[in-house]
């Protein structure tokens, strides 16, 4: 396998963003947490709301936004699979 793989969701022939299979894995295991923490902060915060002003447009970017770094955590957690399933 190679030692960097891209990001998922990215539609280009020449992949600009990889994580490292190689990374330990607490460095994956952080990118990742740091990721779904934004997301879940995010999240948070429109449930917080009252909904009220709220167009379909506005909540379209949002789910847009969001959807990028859980599709990244995703990858990550997927890499964190790999090295643990080495390890048996």
């Amino acid at each position: 396998m190679a030692r960097y793989i891209p990001i998922t969701g990215i539609d280009c022939k020449i992949p600009a963003l990889l994580i490292d299979r190689e990374a330990p894995v607490d460095v994956l295991h952080g990118t990742a947490a740091y990721r779904l923490r934004c997301v879940t902060q995010l999240m948070e915060t429109l449930a917080l709301g009252d909904g009220k002003g709220h167009d379909a447009l506005l909540l379209q970017d949002f789910a847009r936004v969001m959807a990028i770094p859980l599709r990244d955590s995703c990858d990550l957690m997927d890499v964190i699979g790999w090295k643990l399933q080495a390890q048996l």
